[in-house]
């Protein structure tokens, strides 16, 4: 299958006005070569040293024998269930590749003890771990990875013969691992986490849970020469300016609505969701990116412009962009395309100044979690929380929810965040599609922690808005995090509590439902919505 991009309607219009001015200023040629002046000299420190991702599908091929190596050793000893302790892009590409590719990867991207509680709950005999951070110092990865080591010693498992690590060279992660006798595979340093699919961080635990890798390096490398290319059939400078520079009636669509229809990739908008958020959405600029169905609400908002993700040979229709291909071209050609958005906004696509604001605030309250802010009020099982929210004269949840949505501006969205446990309560995202019904305005739906990887940089850094809606609930099940003073739940509790005390100190309204019974909260939830 080759990669093709399609347009039609206002998308083709701006394909139209913007292509040549791409063209002229050899936008892909300079990708191509890792020039890291295009984004502005204040940009230039990071983009220098973020651009490895352009030779990925090259570079990451001494990676793939020694993979499969390790795949082999570990099947002939009866290890073929593999949990991936990750967050952001470390657990979003393994995710596409593997449901994609139909083999079974765990991935444990979360805080919440009750899904951590699944995935020791697997088969510890013919489990391996993958452990994925730049660094080591992202602090649920961590805390996943002390739980596991634990639980193999538990089980009377050596952990050196389950542990894999994926890092950065040089990291305190790979000095650790090596004191520890890990096995380890370095990723590239010059690629930031967002665009790390095609190197080890996506090659590792896809291809140990035994998808195929190979192919999927080898489709990207077939499409770089026509990424790299200074023509305005580029689809790369095609889907970059139909994001950025799709008109409205007001302007530009700032929204894109992510649709997969008709594709064989499976969970491509998750992980496209957080490349758009995280690359664009800051100094009050950004690309709202809202993952969608074929028949969502929002298709056909005058601010939302569609980007359809389908089978060969079809094209766009209405006012879309259409992009066919498999999955590593898709990877390269988003990647180029938010980059060439980032040039046509004025944004530097490699930073994300806000997401660590998240993380000091969650250490915070992780630090004073016995002072937990009283509730406004409780309206049966349902404890109600705000910030930078007046709740006055409200006393049920339906009110609480009205009173958000009334913040919601005429070109603003809803951000629902559920701090769940995504195994026991998928019903909680078909919340996004009541709301957007309720609201006839974009809804975004994200996984809490690991949206606030990803996501939580555009809540924080993009424009002013946005109302956000927290749903958390009491672990049934608490776990420890073994040689920390704090268990999981206490950790996810910061987590929701910290993100909601920086977005309100940003003037952006919460509300917080803390749920003592997750079902029949989200029916209360589901009926505030209705």
């Amino acid at each position: 299958m080759s990669l093709t991009v399609s347009v039609a309607g206002k998308a083709e219009a701006a394909v139209a006005a913007n292509i040549q001015e791409l063209v002229n200023d050899k936008v892909a040629s300079r990708i191509a070569s890792k020039d890291f002046t295009l984004w502005g000299k204040d940009a230039e420190a990071e983009s220098s040293i973020r651009l490895g991702w352009v030779n990925s599908a090259v570079d990451s091929q001494s990676l793939v024998a020694g993979i499969i190596a390790l795949r082999d050793e570990f099947a002939a000893n009866g290890i073929n269930r593999f949990v991936l302790c990750g967050m952001g892009g470390s657990s979003l590409a393994p995710e596409v590749i593997t449901k994609s590719a139909g083999v079974e990867l765990v991935v444990l991207d979360s805080t919440d003890a009750d899904q951590i509680g699944h995935a020791l709950a697997g088969d510890i005999n013919r489990t391996a771990i993958v452990v994925s951070s730049k660094s080591g110092s992202t602090v649920e990865t961590d805390s996943q990875k002390r739980t596991f080591e634990k639980a193999f010693t538990d089980a009377g498992i050596d952990k050196a013969d389950r542990v894999v690590i994926v890092t950065d060279p040089g990291s305190p992660m790979e000095a650790a691992a090596k004191a520890d006798g890990y096995r380890i595979f370095n990723a590239d340093p010059t690629v930031g986490g967002r665009y790390s699919a095609l190197t080890a961080f996506g090659l590792v635990p896809s291809g140990l849970a035994g998808a195929d890798i190979q192919q999927l390096l080898d489709d990207a490398r077939e499409v770089s020469e026509l990424l790299s290319s200074d023509n305005s059939t580029n689809p790369g400078l095609v889907l970059g300016a139909v994001l950025a520079r799709t008109a409205s009636s007001t302007g530009f669509r700032d929204k894109v609505g992510i649709v997969s229809d008709g594709t064989s990739i499976v969970g491509f908008g998750d992980w496209a969701e957080q490349l758009i958020a995280e690359s664009t959405g800051k100094i009050g600029k950004g690309i709202l990116p809202v993952v969608l169905d074929v028949n969502s609400p929002e298709i056909g908002l005058d601010d939302v412009v569609i980007a359809r993700i389908v089978a060969d040979g079809v094209s766009a229709t209405g006012d879309e962009v259409a992009i066919a291909g498999p999955l590593g071209a898709q990877f390269l050609v988003w990647e180029y395309a938010t980059v060439v958005a980032s040039r046509l906004i004025g944004i530097n696509p490699f930073d994300q100044p806000d997401v660590e604001s998240a993380k000091i605030a969650a250490r915070a309250m992780l630090e004073q979690r016995d002072a937990e802010v009283e509730p406004t009020f409780v309206d049966g099982l349902v404890e109600v929380r705000s910030a930078a929210l007046s709740l006055e004269g409200v006393s049920d949840v339906a009110g609480a929810v009205t009173k958000l949505l009334s913040e919601l501006p005429a070109d603003g969205y809803l951000s629902v965040q559920a701090y769940l446990d995504r195994v026991d309560s998928p019903e909680a995202a078909e919340l996004r599609d009541l709301f957007a019904n309720a609201t006839g305005r974009p809804v975004t739906f994200g996984w809490g922690p690991r949206f606030l990887h990803s996501t939580g940089q555009y809540h924080k850094g993009g424009p002013r808005f946005g109302a956000y809606l927290q749903i958390v609930a009491r672990a049934k099940n608490d776990i420890a995090v073994p040689g920390r003073n704090f268990t999981f739940g206490e950790l996810i509790a910061s987590q929701a509590a910290g993100d909601a005390n920086v977005l309100a100190e940003l003037g952006r309204p919460v509300l917080t439902l803390t749920l003592g019974d997750v079902t029949a909260g989200l029916k209360v939830i589901a009926n505030a919505a209705r």
